[in-house]
């Protein structure tokens, strides 16, 4: 196979081969083109680039929303990509099988980083009904940073499936294909991962509740207790 360097503009979050692409690859599909790049063909691995490089950076932006830590998560996946692509077998669609890379590669940055977590785009998570209150909004950064780091604590196969379905937005057959693992596998780890942020997360809630929660309802003193108010 033909050595080829695959670069990735950190500005525009554009992804291009070295090589030249010809339009004739317009017709053919990503499962043939990924063939005609195991093959040897030096441009059939660029176009497949080419088409979804969208859409790998915004996984990628979605999971880090950090440029820098976005695009080298997508360099790494596509290097791992270009490297392991004798092993793709056809059993996923060329787009799900990228797209796991990138997520994996997005989750081992996660990893690695999280003795100096960034600010991460986890609105969507915060989002979720067990850790929403929607008239309690407290500052986004904050909150990100937060459950960024919140994310870093929790076992790396939970972590993932947190990410893929309450961040990315997959629901959990597309996570499913995407992780490689059952829809019930994504279900259970998901609970167990949201279970594990909870306590975690809980003072985002409601960090100061109002003081009519906690106090105790008043008795108009003159109604008799367990009366009726009205009157015949």
């Amino acid at each position: 196979m033909s050595s080829k360097t695959v670069t990735l503009d950190r500005t525009e979050g554009v992804v291009e081969s070295t090589s030249a692409r010809s339009e004739h690859y317009a017709q053919h599909d990503d499962r043939a083109l990924m063939q005609a790049h195991k093959d040897g063909d030096p441009e059939a691995f660029g176009e497949i680039v080419h088409r979804h490089q969208d859409r790998l950076w915004a996984i990628a932006m979605r999971t880090l929303s950090d440029p820098q830590e976005a695009a080298d998560a997508v360099q790494e996946a596509l290097i791992s990509a270009y490297r392991a692509a004798d092993k793709y077998r056809g059993d996923a669609a060329v787009t799900t099988w990228l797209h796991r890379i990138v997520v994996n590669a997005c989750i081992d940055r996660m990893r690695r980083n999280k003795a100096r977590p960034t600010r991460a785009n986890t609105n969507d998570l915060t989002d979720h009904p067990a850790f929403t209150d929607p008239h309690d909004r407290m500052d986004e950064r904050l909150i990100s940073l937060e459950v960024r780091q919140a994310l870093s604590k929790i076992p790396e196969d939970q972590r993932a499936a947190v990410v893929a379905v309450d961040i990315l937005g997959y629901s959990i057959d597309d996570a499913s294909e995407l992780l490689g693992i059952p829809p019930g596998t994504v279900k259970s780890r998901c609970f167990r991962g949201r279970a594990r942020l909870l306590p975690l997360l809980a003072h985002l809630r409601n960090p100061e509740p109002e003081p009519s929660v906690l106090e105790e309802p008043s008795i108009d003193p003159q109604l008799p207790v367990g009366g009726d108010s009205t009157h015949d």
